[in-house]
């Protein structure tokens, strides 16, 4: 029995589990956990879809130097990650796809990416933006002949006349930024552009190409400024909610009175059907100026309210058209 029982025995004791030795030292402990950057892929995506977030590999020597400035810290969140490092010619092909709302956002994602969207006006991100909201013949006629960039094209028509926002006897063009009143008797008619300011300095064009008729108004109006009334009056200026300049009379109007004539000047000329006239809004002087073949003409009213203001028009002839171009912050001297 004794003879036989010493395999027995040798086979059933137990060994003894040798602790604090890892892999590395040849034991039969378990060892800790690899690093995250050896785990499995599966593994990595199971812990991070529990709510764990395995840390991230080490990044590569110089790859978070690739912002403006050398920067790496402020490409957190997605643009930490591939996104941040891909060439600026890459993400301006991606940004192409986006909409006007989506590039906003990414623009607040990190430097690179403000870089790549507004570092260049002409870009491929721009030029296909302005090819997808423009109309064909805005682009290829001299509507936009004074706004050189595409990002500034997009803006122009964002800032164009707005088609929920006029009289029901006027439509707007296909090209996106002329307006068209039909011949209906005994109508004032006008419209107001999409956006309005309440802060800032702002230029923008605006030409008859057609008859003035008795009254033909620019200027700026609230939201509350009536946009048709009956009779043919000057409707921009007949109350106290909109500002204007009678082209046909160079009378300024406010208030339903006459603020006097505009420009100052003895034996001013009449406007000519096709002449450009820019208006220059300052909301941080509170003055509405114009200009005309870029003479400056001089301030027609001060010490407007702080309020949100629109750039706007009225018209009496039928058939007439007018055009309004939105030029963006406007050049000193």
């Amino acid at each position: 029995m004794v003879a036989g029982a010493g395999p027995l025995l040798r086979a059933r004791t137990p060994v003894p589990r040798m602790r604090g030795l890892g892999r590395a030292g040849g034991a039969l402990g378990p060892g800790p956990p690899p690093p995250a950057e050896g785990r499995p892929l599966g593994a990595r995506l199971r812990a991070a879809s529990r709510g764990a977030s395995p840390p991230s590999p080490a990044p590569a020597r110089g790859a978070m130097a690739a912002g403006p400035g050398g920067g790496g810290g402020g490409g957190g969140g997605a643009a930490g990650g591939a996104g941040w490092r891909l060439p600026g010619r890459v993400l301006e092909l991606v940004f192409s796809y986006l909409e006007l709302r989506e590039l906003r956002s990414c623009a607040l994602v990190c430097k690179l990416w403000h870089h790549v969207l507004h570092g260049d006006e002409n870009s491929e991100v721009w030029r296909s933006l302005a090819a997808r909201c423009l109309a064909e013949e805005a682009l290829r006629t001299d509507i936009l002949c004074n706004v050189p960039t595409y990002k500034g094209k997009v803006r122009a028509f964002h800032h164009a006349f707005s088609t929920n926002d006029c009289s029901r006897n006027v439509y707007i063009k296909k090209n996106g930024f002329t307006l068209h009143r039909n011949p209906i008797a005994q109508s004032t008619d006008g419209a107001r552009t999409k956006i309005g300011f309440s802060e800032g300095r702002h230029a923008w064009e605006v030409w008859w190409e057609g008859p003035l008729g008795t009254v033909a108004v620019i200027g700026i109006a609230t939201k509350r400024a009536a946009m048709q009334c009956q009779g043919y009056v000057a409707l921009l200026g007949s109350d106290d909610q909109s500002w204007g300049w009678n082209l046909v009379d160079n009378n300024l109007l406010h208030n339903g009175e006459v603020n006097g004539s505009f420009p100052q000047c003895n034996n001013a000329p009449k406007y000519q059907i096709g002449e450009r006239i820019r208006v220059i809004l300052d909301m941080e002087d509170k003055t509405l100026a114009f200009e005309r073949g870029y003479e400056f003409l001089g301030v027609a009213f001060r010490g407007l309210p702080k309020v949100c203001l629109y750039p706007a028009v009225s018209a009496v002839y039928g058939n007439t058209e007018v055009t309004l171009v939105y030029l963006g912050k406007p050049l000193d001297g």
